[in-house]
């Protein structure tokens, strides 16, 4: 077997849409971890017009070149600063297609997409590619989120039937059969505490192998958000490879789920879950008739 070799070992993606704080603090994070990797930072911005561009330039400018006072930082120098890509997008594009322009640039053997909610924290990435390593099944592979409080974060699912959505936004899923329906697609009963194979996980943080991206492609950029991991993890599986849970990573995710569950007609008026919604029907009309890969 030939041994490829790359110019990174991960790619860390980080994509923008006015979050800049979060981003300065998601950036400092990872500078902070000094991961014992090749690594590069590509942040993309989705037209939020918040100055978060030049700022990540600046944080990761030689601490002779910064400006601004409040970049300042004290890191070890034995580890440099990363290379970095900033990308401006000239308009909103999406979670998928937002993400893609960044892909298309990145090097690394493996692809880390990541929210800018997300904390990383130190041995948090040389522990998602060594497990990238020792299991060259795995095209996508997501940590154990846990909340501020040190909560388990629920992050992977079973593929959803097309009732699922159904029973989610309305009182049918108070009944008790969907109740059942609904926890088992939820994972509810699951222990999150081990490593093992799953059906699909969420977008938060996604490490994703080079030869996957070659093999199947990017995120479908039809899902303007929502939707788009769910589709990527499916095609993963149909072309062989496997989705795991990694609970021996783990990270701090500051989520906000902003297309709230609630009862259908009042969700209806928020914008956020109107997307969602609209993600679903074409995540279903994709694949009408066609069964979910089975897997081990």
């Amino acid at each position: 077997m030939v041994s490829l070799i790359f110019a990174m070992d991960i790619s860390i993606i980080i994509l923008n849409y006015k979050q800049k704080g979060l981003v300065k603090q998601c950036v400092k994070g990872i500078l902070a971890s000094q991961p014992r990797l090749k690594y590069e930072i590509i942040v993309i911005d989705n037209d939020s017009n918040d100055s978060v561009l030049p700022m990540v330039q600046q944080l990761l400018s030689p601490p002779d070149r910064r400006e601004q006072h409040d970049v300042q930082m004290q890191l070890d120098e034995r580890y440099p600063l990363p290379p970095f890509q900033v990308i401006a997008s000239p308009r909103n594009v999406g979670f998928a297609a937002g993400n893609n322009l960044g892909m298309r640039k990145a090097s690394g053997e493996f692809l880390l997409v990541m929210n800018p909610d997300v904390a990383i924290v130190p041995g948090s990435l040389e522990g998602m590619v060594e497990f990238m390593h020792s299991h060259s099944d795995a095209g996508i592979i997501g940590p154990r989120l846990i909340n501020p409080d040190g909560s388990v974060q629920h992050s992977c699912r079973h593929f959803p039937s097309l009732l699922v959505p159904l029973y989610r936004r309305t009182f049918i899923g108070k009944l008790p059969f969907a109740r059942r329906v609904l926890a088992n697609y939820l994972m509810q009963n699951w222990d999150h505490n081990r490593d093992q194979q799953v059906d699909w996980l969420f977008g938060a943080a996604l490490l994703i192998r080079r030869s996957l991206v070659e093999k199947i492609g990017l995120f479908d950029e039809r899902f303007f958000v929502y939707f788009e991991d769910l589709d990527l993890c499916r095609r993963s599986w149909e072309a062989g490879f496997s989705v795991w849970y990694v609970a021996g990573v783990e990270l701090v995710h500051y989520h906000q789920r902003l297309s709230a569950e609630g009862p259908a007609l009042f969700s209806l008026f928020r914008k956020a879950t109107r997307i969602h919604l609209a993600s679903g029907v074409k995540y279903y009309a994709k694949y009408l008739g066609a069964k979910p890969p089975r897997h081990a």
